[in-house]
């Protein structure tokens, strides 16, 4: 069934409101940590606050992502195994495998 006039302008008038809605909230993202030949990769990444870091172990061995301040755990990741963390907060957050002190990796969220 067509649109009358009135429903037509009506139409009209607010979709371009409502289109301007749906782009003005933005989306957060997951970024990806692979756990791979004993390294974070990417060892550095910058974020959103919002955004959610997933990591993911692609060793043998277990491996963990711990922030040297507390807050950030993945706890015990075994192979294959993944966990999503969400940043909030802004500010750099460095963090190693408790099992393996080497590895270290820093998240930046803005």
């Amino acid at each position: 069934m067509p649109l009358s006039r009135r429903q037509f302008l009506l139409a009209a008038s607010i979709a371009p409101f409502s289109a301007g809605l749906a782009t003005s909230a933005s989306a957060a993202t997951t970024h990806e940590v692979s756990i791979e030949g004993f390294a974070f990769s990417p060892a550095s990444l910058s974020i959103a606050a919002g955004d959610t870091v997933t990591f993911t172990n692609n060793d043998a061995a277990p491996h963990t992502a711990t922030a040297q301040s507390a807050g950030l755990d993945t706890g015990t990741l075994n192979s294959g195994d993944s966990e999503s963390l969400t940043f909030n907060t802004p500010g750099t957050f460095a963090y190693r495998c408790r099992f393996h002190p080497a590895m270290r990796g820093t998240v930046t969220v803005t």
